[in-house]
């Protein structure tokens, strides 16, 4: 073995068995069904809080990304430290999208009911205006 090569003797490898990565992805695949599933609900007409279908939203997103992270990218056998700096990462994720979503609290009582400028009917076009008298 040459000197350059004796670093990465010293390497351990994660070699995750079958059952756990068919485990993972098939929680995956159950999970992206109850999204779908979560997405027909309107949780803020049923219980009266219309912020839970975002919560439900991103803490099924969050499982999901930590099972890939965890199990996919290996993160569950590396070192403490990695995992340290994934959370701290994510906090400010969390932190952002949080400062996003109490913008959003103050611009709505600006809303006015039952308008969406969107879905109006569009203008007639200036060759079919009728005549004028």
């Amino acid at each position: 073995m040459t000197p350059d090569h004796a670093s990465h003797a010293d390497a351990h490898v994660h070699v995750v068995p079958m059952k756990v990565l068919v485990g993972v992805w098939l929680a995956l695949v159950l999970l992206t069904v109850v999204t779908v599933a979560a997405s027909w609900v309107d949780f803020g007409h049923l219980i009266g809080e219309p912020w839970l279908n975002l919560a439900g939203a991103l803490g099924i997103a969050v499982i999901k990304g930590s099972l890939v992270v965890l199990y996919f990218m290996h993160l569950r056998y590396e070192n403490p430290f990695h995992g340290f700096v994934l959370m701290i990462a994510l906090a400010f994720v969390a932190l952002l999208i949080g400062i996003t979503l109490l913008d959003a609290e103050t611009v709505q009582p600006n809303l006015i009911p039952d308008y969406a400028p969107a879905l109006e009917a569009p203008a007639a076009p200036p060759g079919d205006a009728p005549p004028a008298p």
